[in-house]
């Protein structure tokens, strides 16, 4: 049993940590020009500020959403909700469409020149390019 327990705990210990050790990156179209952006510039889009790029969301509950919001404009999940809730309550913004996985969020990226969305750095492929690298 003491076994057991260790080797659960082993587990969920080392789980957290490769979760943890992830690094986030933003992406682009290959269609799209930039190649570069700080993360003050991505909490821009992803918080409804500017309308230069389409963001795409990943899930509402998803760890790298979380993860997201505290390393691009440190918040969390609840006051990115709050910022959005007010700008569509007051019609100024339409919030970004969410996708349940990388694949999704990276295929919806490709498919418009104007998206910008964010995924796990090993889930990058020639479909689209990284302009921002979060660790």
């Amino acid at each position: 049993m003491k076994t057991t327990m260790t080797s659960l705990l082993l587990t969920a210990l080392l789980g957290t940590t490769l979760s943890a050790s992830a690094e986030t990156v933003v992406i682009v179209s290959q269609k799209n020009p930039a190649t570069r952006m700080f993360s003050e510039q991505a909490s821009q889009f992803f918080l409804g500020k500017s309308a230069m790029f389409t963001p795409v969301d990943q899930a509402e509950s998803s760890a790298i959403r979380a993860d997201f919001y505290h390393k691009v404009a440190d918040k969390d999940p609840a006051q990115v909700k709050a910022i959005w809730s007010k700008l569509v309550f007051t019609g100024k913004a339409t919030p970004p469409k969410e996708y349940s996985s990388d694949a999704e969020v990276k295929k919806a990226v490709a498919a418009d020149p104007k998206a910008i969305g964010y995924i796990n750095k090993n889930s990058v492929d020639d479909s689209v390019k990284v302009i921002l690298s979060l660790p």
